[in-house]
């Protein structure tokens, strides 16, 4: 058997708890931070580069991504328009149907794809967990959570496989209490959309693990209700601008009053509404409400992990694994480097101490972690990526926008 070597590296700065690390050493998991290499490590200076944890993306529908931006008028009211206008499309739209005859593994392939290029390490998928998703994902996919889409496609198909949505009451009561139970809500700017909040609480299933997706017609009352059971929400602003041309009233829930003060994590929804990556999602995010970067990292890492009951995901400590990315000196602070990062300028992502993806310059912890790899081209930038990935890219039947097998 040919061992792995540790890497450290070292003139970095890392984000590491509340403070800032010059070094951080793995293998499969964080050895240390902030201590000398030790003899046999494969050392890589990053130049003042910074190091962050694996970002986790707390929204996706991870078959839905090789589709752009969809829909049939400037605004809507309610997701059910949406709906209403995309029905008659799956069938008649050659672009649509395309799409959906790709198997789906190959769907969700290229979903956890823009989720890796843009250093998510952890991604929620909001459907079934398909057996796909155990083959081949180079990212982890949460695997412990309850859901439903929706009140409004209970009965109606909302899987990849025409699956129903589900009952929302009795899939929350089947949700193990220590999971997450996450269901699209308030998905509008209606009288309909404003009455689900309250629907939830009648059937008894606004509870602590409950985890809302948009939220956006819940007023401030409503907030202090969801802060009082101690539930959360996955805010996805880009997708809820694109649709309603609002969003969530977030500000109030971050940072305000104790009474309204609610967990939110960042997720990007699919490209169908949503953004184009997790890294575009931010800058949503800071446009729409205004947060420091600082606030908006902590939604795509640690506030995300708290929400979604993955303990070990979203922060760097040692003894964890080693789930991480490397970004450049694109600003005074690793916070603030995020926000203006696009996936071409991701340096290496980690995954369980695992490179996948990364520079050039980064192929000597390749090398020492014994993975192999081949040429890549992200927008333009030249890169390095796992020959098994890069194998499974160029012989997908759906391509990835800007990505190329160099």
């Amino acid at each position: 058997m040919i061992w792995a070597n540790a890497v450290s590296l070292v003139n970095a700065r890392v984000a590491a708890g509340d403070g800032i690390a010059e070094s951080i050493r793995f293998s499969s998991r964080v050895l240390s931070i902030g201590e000398r290499p030790k003899h046999g490590d494969t050392v890589l200076d990053l130049d003042g580069g910074f190091v962050v944890p694996g970002l986790v993306n707390a929204h996706d529908h991870l078959e839905l991504n090789h589709y752009g931006r969809i829909k049939g008028r400037d605004r809507y009211d309610n997701a059910s328009g949406w709906i209403a206008d995309m029905a008659p499309r799956l069938s008649a739209d050659p672009v649509l149907r395309n799409g959906r005859a790709h198997p789906l593994i190959e769907r969700v392939f290229i979903g956890a794809l823009k989720n890796l290029l843009s250093g998510v390490t952890t991604v929620a998928h909001h459907n079934p967990f398909y057996p796909e998703l155990r083959r081949t994902m180079p990212i982890r996919v949460v695997r412990r959570y309850g859901w439903a889409h929706s009140f409004l496609l209970e009965t109606q198909p909302a899987g990849a496989r025409g699956e129903p949505g589900g009952d929302v009451a009795v899939r929350w009561r089947a949700t193990p209490s220590d999971a997450p139970f996450v269901v699209h809500l308030a998905e509008g700017i209606d009288e309909n959309a404003r009455a689900e909040l309250p629907r939830l609480e009648a059937l008894g299933c606004l509870k602590s693990n409950t985890v809302l997706v948009h939220g956006v017609a819940i007023d401030e009352d409503g907030w202090r209700r969801v802060a009082r059971a101690g539930a959360g929400l996955v805010w996805c602003p880009a997708s809820n601008a694109f649709l309603f041309g609002r969003t969530a009233a977030v500000c109030g829930l971050v940072g305000g009053d104790a009474a309204c003060r609610v967990t939110v994590a960042l997720g990007t929804d699919s490209r169908v509404t949503g953004s184009l990556d997790l890294l575009d999602e931010l800058r949503a995010a800071r446009d729409a409400a205004g947060f420091p970067p600082e606030t908006l990292m902590r939604m795509v890492t640690t506030d995300a992990a708290t929400l979604l009951r993955q303990p070990r995901a979203g922060r760097l400590c040692v003894g964890a694994p080693a789930d991480l990315v490397v970004l450049p000196r694109l600003a005074d602070q690793p916070a603030a480097a995020l926000l203006d990062a696009r996936r071409r300028d991701v340096r290496l992502v980690v995954v369980e101490g695992r490179p996948l993806a990364g520079d050039p310059d980064c192929a000597p912890i390749f090398q020492a972690r014994k993975v192999s790899p081949r040429p890549l081209r992200v927008d333009g930038a030249r890169k390095i990526a796992d020959s098994g990935l890069v194998r499974r890219i160029a012989g997908s039947p759906i391509a990835e926008p800007g990505v190329s097998a160099a």
